[in-house]
């Protein structure tokens, strides 16, 4: 994809001279105090979305069809899959197909997104057997006991 970045301002400022740019890139607003916009065509945008159902949609029949084909084209494409417990990986994997799929057919990708930062940070802790093996438990008790507080402030 061919991108071309501009200032919010510089759009707000003159809309001419940043539109222009839509024929053969997606423009990117940069903005300082919050995420950057991205404006493309519409039939750049249904091109995408469509094609992204037809991927999610096929490799949903192959996970269907062939579980362990799936997980191996999923591995090659999130290697460190490799750092997850087996039944952990299986899970993820179920998890993460069924999120493209519900996000290729409503256009909401932000919990494939979010669920795919989670699986790689719970990845990631697994990677660590120290660490993994501090978050398995057992853990002790409750805590530490608090006192109740009190009116005063």
């Amino acid at each position: 994809m061919v991108t071309r970045s501009f200032s919010y301002s510089a759009f707000l400022r003159g809309p001419s001279e940043v539109l222009p740019s839509l024929d053969n890139a997606d423009v990117i607003l940069e903005r300082r105090d919050d995420e950057n916009l991205i404006l493309m065509r519409a039939e750049r945008f249904e091109a995408g979305a469509a094609s992204l159902r037809i991927a999610a949609r096929a490799l949903a029949i192959v996970a269907r069809r062939n579980g362990a084909l799936a997980e191996e084209v999923l591995a090659d494409e999130l290697p460190w899959l490799t750092w997850l417990p087996e039944a952990e990986r299986h899970e993820c994997v179920r998890e993460l197909l069924g999120q493209l799929i519900a996000g290729a057919d409503t256009g909401e990708l932000l919990p494939f997104a979010r669920s795919l930062s989670s699986w790689r940070s719970t990845a990631v802790a697994w990677s660590d057997p120290r660490l993994a093996r501090e978050l398995q438990g057992p853990f002790p008790g409750d805590g530490p006991e608090v006192p109740r507080p009190t009116g005063d402030h």
